[in-house]
């Protein structure tokens, strides 16, 4: 079986949102979709991804600002944390857990930040957050060599 998590983020402003995506975070649009005023539906590709993002009206009842952690994972994170400043994307500085540089750790949350990316360079330890128009929390968490069994 093969299967691929697609993630449906709860929004307010279906217009602000995909202007977000495909603007900040240089997401490909799929498909755009409504059945009158009460329903809408929005997928979206970020770069290099097979996984999307779905948003819009009338699909889910989660509240907006409700989800924290949304990962982005990246094979270079002061790279493209500089390419989501440059799209006008408020990104913190980059951090790793204060608790040490562990391989397949995960820094969610602010507390327990250290500044800087993972001391010891490690895939898995260096991020950077924002937050998209809603207030959903979003992190871009390094990978440059994937743990066993993760390829």
């Amino acid at each position: 079986m093969d299967l691929k998590l697609e993630v449906v983020v709860p929004v307010t402003d279906v217009d602000k949102a995909e202007h977000f995506c495909g603007t900040g975070l240089a997401c490909r649009l799929d498909a755009d979709t409504s059945a009158g005023d009460a329903y809408r539906v929005v997928q979206m590709t970020p770069p290099g991804s097979p996984s999307s993002i779905i948003f819009g009206k009338g699909i889910t009842s989660a509240q907006p600002s409700s989800l924290d952690s949304l990962v982005l994972v990246v094979d270079g994170i002061d790279a493209a944390r500089d390419e989501l400043l440059s799209r006008g994307v408020e990104v913190s500085e980059v951090f790793h857990d204060a608790g040490g540089d562990l391989a397949g750790g995960f820094q969610a949350g602010t507390e327990g930040r250290a500044t800087g990316p993972g001391p010891q360079g490690r895939s898995y330890a260096s991020y950077a957050s924002f937050s998209d128009p809603d207030g959903n929390g979003w992190l871009l968490q390094e990978i440059t060599e994937r743990l066993p069994g993760r390829v």
